[in-house]
């Protein structure tokens, strides 16, 4: 777009003020008050060129043609005040020429002077008056006519000529407006691009200065951390140059390394061909080891066959605090065909027969009765020598034998003694119980260096009254024993379990020891005459163990029964029955019941008999797996040592004495 045209005469005042002079012709313009004389008719037509060619400009005055002679026109000098041209706002752009022409529409001609009467004389300048020509004098008129006229040409050409001046001035004065204009945008734009610049200098230089500031700062910095590199460096260089001689003694190290190594490799070689050499012997070791312990088990079952799958030990306990001593000769233990270095075997009482007595009150004849079993234990015998004795038919269990162990006799002679121990768990007096569980763990770790895992589970119940009761049972559980019953573990399976018992992984001896402490809380006891307490009930200990090889594929499996039996006793017939005596009565009952029907199955499993009657009884029941052809049993008869339980000592010898004439064929493990 073209920048805005300004006005001529606002050019001339900006070029004035710029100090730029513009080149002005001297006006001829006529003066105000003056007005050309009309002539004649003819003269005006004379005339009419020359008015056509001032038509256009409008300072061109009209001539008078009224009266014959007008009078000469006296011209008089502008002044510049006159010539100079209005000021008029300034103003740019194409509204520029408008603007001028107005101007100059603006600056109407004088008014023309009234025409002189004919035979007037012309008027004068200065207030002079001017000659005045007659009235017949026309040609003196028409000269002054043609000299007039000739005048208003030379002002009207000399009026062109300014008026060409003016508008090459006026043109020149826009071109310069124009460029002008345009260089004062583009001096406006550099200003503020100037000023946007130093602005951001400004701000630039405020950055920068902050800029130094920091960097200054960053440079104290760094110069004291510069210094502390170089002391660093200083330490650096020293340590550099004493690892430098560690690396010389490295590799001096190292080439002795290497040659060592080649020797070592030599070594190695010949070692990795020992350890296959080895390696296959270890093979062959292993199987051997294997078929050595498979025969160890064998020549162990066909030794515990030798020495009977049902074997009788006798115990007799101590005489207690308290108690009488009994004479001389009551008990006695018999020497073997060895003498004292024989294991004792056999047991000797001597009983006087008060029936036989003379009237003259001599002393009835003693009567001695011997008994022999497969070990007898005096009452100086400890713990640890009767689990010896016992220890190689527990470990039968882990072979895959069925043990079942035994305790009878009659109440007070010692069997809770024997299996659990004494009070305070002193490890003198422990029982078989928590010793046979000590030794089957560390024989199942042992022979877990050949490939074997064992794992064993625990059980506890009590037949009480021919009601089987869990006494490993805890909070609401506790007291629910009437709802146990024996039952198979399924469907054509020879195993039988205890519905509603605990059965408890065990692990270590510490887990045996609070189950068996859980046990004695729970036990069924009471008074009787003969204990003031006594174990009312039959308690069964039962673990289940499992082995298995996997490198060979081998498994077993077999229970463990460790039988606390409760106390047998005679009934009195001469009793008075109290409610409390009907109880003990019934008591007494169950329990003899029950010991009569382990002699039946055990003289039923010695004839060989079709018919073994095991549901005749409770505890014959639950134990029927190890009491059968394929297991190992021991018992246990306790006696005591005084003279007043002599009867019912020699009844248990008695029933021990038919259980130990009792033989059951060839034990199998059961393997799998």
């Amino acid at each position: 777009m073209e920048p805005q045209q300004r006005s001529p005469l606002l050019e001339v005042r900006g070029n004035v003020e710029l100090k730029r002079p513009l080149v002005k012709a001297p006006s001829r313009l006529p003066l105000p008050g003056t007005r050309f004389k009309r002539g004649p008719d003819r003269m005006e037509d004379a005339l009419e060129p020359e008015k056509k060619r001032t038509r256009g400009l409008d300072t061109v005055t009209k001539i008078a043609t009224s009266h014959p002679r007008p009078p000469a026109l006296t011209v008089r000098p502008q002044t510049q005040s006159q010539t100079t041209a209005p000021k008029v706002p300034k103003k740019t752009g194409p509204r520029c020429s408008t603007t001028i022409g107005t101007v100059l529409k603006k600056q109407k001609p004088d008014p023309a002077v009234p025409a002189q009467k004919p035979g007037a004389a012309p008027p004068t300048l200065g207030g002079k008056k001017p000659t005045k020509r007659p009235a017949w004098d026309l040609k003196g008129q028409l000269c002054d006519l043609n000299a007039e006229l000739k005048c208003c040409r030379e002002r009207t050409q000399t009026l062109n000529q300014e008026n060409q001046q003016l508008q090459d001035q006026l043109k020149e004065a826009q071109q310069q407006a124009r460029v002008l204009g345009a260089e004062c945008r583009t001096l406006e734009g550099e200003l503020a691009r100037v000023q946007a610049q130093a602005e951001q200098g400004q701000q630039e230089l405020g950055n920068l200065r902050a800029r130094v500031l920091e960097l200054e700062e960053q440079l104290g910095t760094q110069q004291g951390l510069v210094q502390e590199l170089q002391k660093e460096q200083v330490g650096l260089q020293e340590e550099r140059r004493g690892l430098a001689a560690r690396l010389e003694e490295q590799e001096r190290r190292l080439q002795a390394s290497e040659v060592a190594l080649s020797g070592s490799q030599a070594e190695v070689a010949s070692l990795r061909q020992e350890a296959a050499t080895q390696a296959t012997l270890l093979v062959a070791q292993g199987e051997r080891l294997h078929g050595l312990e498979m025969e160890r088990r064998r020549l162990h079952n066909q030794l515990q066959e030798l020495k009977g799958n049902i074997r009788v030990f006798c115990r007799v306990r101590p005489v207690l605090p308290g108690e009488p001593t009994p004479s001389p000769g009551f008990l006695l233990f018999p020497s073997g065909p060895g003498g004292s270095s024989d294991t004792p075997t056999r047991l000797s009482i001597s009983r006087s027969d008060e029936r036989r007595g003379t009237l003259s009150g001599t002393p009835a004849p003693t009567t001695r009765h011997d008994f022999s079993f497969d070990r007898v234990f005096p009452p100086g015998s400890g713990q640890d020598q009767v689990f010896e004795e016992i220890a190689m038919l527990v470990q039968s269990a882990l072979d895959g034998y069925p043990v079942c162990i035994f305790a009878y006799g009659q109440t007070g002679s010692g069997k809770t003694f024997t299996m659990e121990g004494g009070p305070g768990g002193e490890p003198q007096v422990e029982g078989l119980i928590p010793r046979a569980l000590r030794h089957l763990f560390s024989v199942a770790q042992e022979l877990g260096g050949q490939g074997w895992t064992y794992s064993f589970v625990a059980s506890y119940v009590e037949i009480y009254n021919e009601t089987v009761r869990d006494l490993l049972a805890t909070g609401t559980r506790k007291g629910q024993g009437s709802e146990c019953e024996i039952r198979r573990a399924g469907p054509g399976s020879e195993e039988l379990t205890v519905t509603n018992a605990r059965y408890v992984p065990v692990s270590c001896e510490k887990e045996v020891e609070a189950l068996l402490q859980l046990a004695r809380q729970n036990r069924a006891v009471a008074r009787t005459s003969q204990n003031e307490r006594s174990s009312r009930s039959h308690s069964v200990f039962q673990l289940q163990i499992s082995g298995e090889h996997a490198g060979r594929g081998l498994q077993c499996a077999a229970p463990l029964s460790l039988v606390d039996l409760a106390g047998s006793e005679r009934l009195d017939p001469g009793l008075a029955l109290g409610p409390g005596e009907r109880e003990r009565l019934r008591e007494t009952q169950a329990i003899n019941s029950s010991l009569s029907t382990l002699g039946l199955v055990i003289m039923a499993l010695s004839n060989k008999e079709s018919h073994v009657p095991y549901r005749n009884s409770k505890l014959t029941y639950l134990l029927q797996n190890s009491l059968g052809g394929s297991a190992k049993m021991l018992m246990f008869v306790n006696i005591s040592p005084l003279e007043e339980n002599v009867s019912e000592s020699l009844n248990s010898l008695r029933f021990a004495s038919k259980v130990n004439q009792c033989v059951i064929g060839t034990a199998q493990a059961n393997r799998k």
